[in-house]
C-alpha cells in the first residue's frame, strides 16, 4: 500500500510534467532528438530510374535479375534514463530532496519521448544496478517510472556510475539517448562513459543543491555522509574552513564537467531550486542551434 502523501507527490509531478510538455518543449525535443537515421525495409525488383548504387548484387545474382534495397527513415528513438537512487540524493536544504527533482526531470523527459512516439527505458542504480525497466511507449509507462522512483527501496547506499553504464552497454544494442540523472558523487567512470558513447549518446543531468556548497551554520558543525555514514566535524566560525569546503565542492563539480567534456558528451546542470522545464528548454535550444 502506497502512503497517501507519496501518491500525492506522484500525481503532482505527473500532472506538472504533462503540462510542461504540452507546450513549445515538445517541438524542441522532436527537433533535436530524432531517430538514428535509416533502416533496411525490403528488396524489390529494379525499375528504370532506380539508382545503380541501391542494387543488391547478392540477391540479384541469386534470382537472375536486378533487385534494389529499400530503406525507410527511422523515426523512433529510444530514451534510456539512468537514475541514481543512492542515499546522497535524499539530501536537500530549501527545495526538498534531490531525488524529487530527479523524479520530475525523468518524468518530463519521459513525457517528451512518449509524445514523440519514442520508447523509454529505465535503469535504477546505486553502488549496483538495482532495477531495469525495458523500453516501452505510453503515458501509463511514464506513471510507472515516477511511481517506482518514489516507492522503490534500493539495497545499496553508494554510487557506481560505471556499473550502470556497463550494464547499459550489455543490454542495449540499438542506439539510444542516455540521460544519466545523478549528483555524480563518484569517480572512475570515465572509461565506461566513453565506451557507451561509441554506440549511444550519453547526456549527464547533474542535480545539485546550492545549499550543499556552503557550511550552513556558524559554530561547530558535524556533517554526515549519506552514503557511507562517515562523519566529519568542522569549525563554521572559520572563514578558511568555509572557503575550503566551498572550493572542494566546486572542484568536484568541475571534475564532473571535465569528465563529460573529455568524453565529448553534454551535461545539463540542474539546481534543485530551478524549474525543470526552463532548464531543459534552455538545453534543447542550445542543442538545436548547435545542430544547425
Amino acid at each position: 500500500m502506497i502512503p497517501a502523501h507519496i501518491i500525492k507527490k506522484i500525481r503532482r509531478i505527473h500532472i506538472k510534467s504533462g503540462r510542461a510538455v504540452n507546450s513549445i518543449m515538445a517541438g524542441q525535443y522532436r527537433s533535436v532528438f530524432r531517430g538514428s537515421g535509416i533502416e533496411f525495409e525490403e528488396v524489390r525488383e529494379y525499375s528504370p530510374g532506380d539508382e545503380v548504387k541501391s542494387i543488391d548484387w547478392k540477391v540479384s545474382a541469386r534470382l537472375g535479375k536486378p533487385f534494389v534495397k529499400l530503406y525507410r527513415e527511422e523515426r523512433e528513438s529510444i530514451v534510456m534514463l539512468l537514475i541514481d537512487m543512492s542515499s546522497s540524493l535524499k539530501f536537500g536544504t530549501f527545495h526538498g530532496p534531490a531525488i524529487e527533482k530527479a523524479a520530475e526531470t525523468a518524468s518530463v523527459l519521459a513525457f517528451n519521448a512518449v509524445k514523440n512516439n519514442d520508447k523509454v527505458g529505465v535503469i535504477f542504480f546505486t553502488d549496483r544496478v538495482e532495477k531495469y525497466i525495458p523500453p516501452k511507449k505510453g503515458s501509463s509507462h511514464v506513471w510507472r517510472v515516477i511511481k517506482e522512483i518514489f516507492t522503490f527501496s534500493p539495497l545499496g547506499r553508494g554510487t557506481n556510475i560505471s556499473g550502470a553504464l556497463d550494464f547499459l552497454a550489455k543490454i542495449s544494442k540499438k542506439r539510444s539517448f542516455v540521460f544519466i540523472l545523478s549528483d555524480f558523487l563518484d569517480d572512475g567512470y570515465q572509461k565506461s562513459l566513453r565506451t557507451v558513447g561509441r554506440r549511444h549518446e550519453p547526456i549527464g543531468v547533474m542535480i545539485y543543491d546550492k545549499g550543499g556548497f556552503q557550511l550552513p551554520f556558524k559554530g561547530i558543525v558535524t556533517l554526515s555522509d549519506f552514503e557511507t555514514s562517515r562523519q566529519i566535524t568542522l569549525d563554521g566560525f572559520s572563514k578558511k574552513t568555509k572557503n575550503e569546503f566551498t572550493d572542494a565542492r566546486e572542484a568536484a563539480r568541475k571534475k564532473t564537467l571535465d569528465i563529460f567534456s573529455k568524453a565529448r558528451s553534454d551535461v545539463i546542470e540542474l539546481e534543485t531550486g530551478a524549474l525543470v522545464s526552463d532548464t531543459l528548454q534552455k538545453y534543447f535550444r542550445q542543442r538545436e542551434r548547435r545542430n544547425r
